[in-house]
């Protein structure tokens, strides 16, 4: 079975970037099981449905969100992108495109999953995110911001929550991401290597 040639998307970089624990090998596990849901997806013609109320929510709100966090940051002509990237080795759709920066925006449940006390990002699959989206860009700069918006009705059983009246130094926090071409290099390799792994398994 003749197969499309793998590209790494951008919100699941960081699935390829875990380094193995054994020497001497180039993906870890969790990267060859992320390949291997590649390859079943393609064999079969059907991508894995991920469904959860926090993806649920975060589609619902997100140009609420973006909205938000624009009026609130001053981002001029800040809107919700639709342009799709990709290279011969990586693919994605970033959030917001603005002159010189990427912003990704992630919507959180409620105030105990919002990183308020958090000094770096909580989850480094964002980090390699960010990372490629730069890169299909050209920006050198990206700024991941989690924002805290109202859980719309019929996506909750609990109590709802009414964030609005809080001050907007608790309901928007950012990282702000460097582009790193050595980070780029490596998930270039890995890319190349995932390649070879699939062609191993496909046999």
């Amino acid at each position: 079975m003749q197969l499309k040639e793998f590209k790494q998307r951008a919100s699941s970089a960081g699935k390829l970037a875990i380094n193995p624990r054994s020497k001497g090998e180039v993906l870890s596990q969790t990267a060859k099981a992320h390949l291997q849901e590649w390859l079943t997806s393609q064999i079969y013609g059907v991508r894995k449905e991920i469904k959860s109320k926090y993806l649920d929510k975060g589609n619902a709100v997100e140009d609420a969100a973006i909205a938000y966090a624009s009026a609130e940051l001053g981002w001029l002509f800040a809107e919700k992108n639709k342009e799709y990237f990709e290279d011969n080795y990586f693919c994605g759709t970033p959030d917001v495109i603005l002159d010189d920066t990427i912003i990704d925006i992630k919507s959180s449940w409620d105030c105990f999953t919002f990183p308020l006390f958090d000094d770096e990002i909580p989850n480094k699959d964002y980090f390699y995110q960010l990372q490629v989206y730069m890169h299909l860009t050209g920006r050198r700069k990206s700024i991941l911001c989690y924002v805290l918006m109202n859980t719309p009705e019929g996506l909750s059983y609990e109590e709802p929550q009414d964030y609005t009246s809080i001050d907007s130094k608790y309901r928007i926090k950012t990282f702000e991401v460097e582009y790193n071409p050595e980070i780029i290099a490596g998930l270039r390799e890995k890319v190349i290597e995932a390649r070879n792994y699939l062609k191993i398994i496909n046999k």
